[in-house]
């Protein structure tokens, strides 16, 4: 861990300053994320700095574009890319190129998986089961048509979940950064193995000394470190992120506008769908947003 790093349990000193930084800028309201642009494609230099900065405070923002209903891919793509977020997850159920759509999808490949239905998804990071090597740190959601009722997000940055743990319990961060925490089982399709056993933290550090989060909040393909400091840390980590506090926000995306982060904790509502289906795009990254 990199020296003066306010998380390493040990520098009492780094963390203390960082946080009480982190706390004096972070937004408190959710229209401190949002950022008007035009085409997102093509960000104005003020456009750029502006979502910039918001990811700097939150690690996240929220642009409201005016392409509306527009379904060309090129938008989350090129967003992305002006935000420093460059190599794409090529996970199971993405389209070729790596972007996912998501909407409701009763397929084989695609009918088992939540992510495609209109059932609601409780908190997480996205990529929880991916491999070390493979961590999501950036994701972009681009709504191209939303749901007729449902469909919005609950957010919170991981920075500040782990700042509620961590003035409770530094033996709570300690546990939840073990390599062995939280477990997620193989995945078999067709009797086939698709994705090995995968343990690791909740939370560890980045090269770069970022922090970072893997999260689900799910009960069940899930195994925890079976010790009793791990339960309670587990408890009150859920706790935290269940709490109603300044820092939670609630949102819908709708067509045109989009969600930049560096993976933070979401979840997604149930919906209905209408005449249109619900669209959205989602972009996977192993890059976190340029500067934050």
């Amino acid at each position: 861990m990199m020296q003066d790093s306010p998380f390493d349990l040990a520098q009492a000193d780094a963390y203390g300053r960082w946080r009480d930084q982190k706390l004096a800028q972070a937004p408190t309201d959710l229209a401190e994320l949002v950022v008007e642009i035009g085409d997102p494609r093509r960000l104005t230099p003020a456009e750029q700095g502006a979502i910039l900065e918001r990811c700097q405070r939150a690690n996240m923002a929220i642009y409201v574009g005016r392409t509306g209903d527009d379904p060309d891919k090129a938008i989350p793509t090129a967003l992305g890319a002006a935000v420093g977020l460059h190599r794409l997850d090529h996970n199971r159920g993405a389209d070729e190129d790596a972007i996912t759509s998501l909407t409701v999808q009763t397929d084989a490949r695609h009918r088992d998986y939540i992510p495609y239905s209109n059932r609601p998804i409780a908190w997480h990071t996205d990529g929880y089961y991916n491999s070390p090597e493979r961590q999501i740190h950036g994701l972009l959601l681009h709504c191209v048509h939303p749901a007729e009722q449902g469909g919005s997000n609950d957010l919170l940055d991981h920075e500040i979940a782990y700042i509620l743990v961590r003035d409770q319990s530094a033996d709570y961060i300690r546990a939840l950064m073990h390599p062995e925490c939280m477990s997620i089982p193989a995945s078999h399709v067709d009797g086939e193995q698709v994705r090995p056993d995968q343990p690791g933290p909740v939370f560890s550090v980045r090269p770069d000394g970022r922090l970072h989060m893997r999260y689900t909040n799910r009960a069940r393909n899930i195994i925890w470190r079976d010790d009793p400091l791990t339960t309670e840390a587990v408890a009150y980590l859920k706790d935290v992120i269940h709490r109603d506090t300044p820092w939670h926000f609630s949102g819908r995306l709708e067509a045109g506008w989009g969600l930049v982060s560096n993976n933070v904790l979401h979840t997604r509502s149930g919906f209905t769908d209408g005449a249109v289906p619900r669209l959205l795009y989602r972009a996977r990254y192993y890059d976190r947003i340029e500067g934050s």
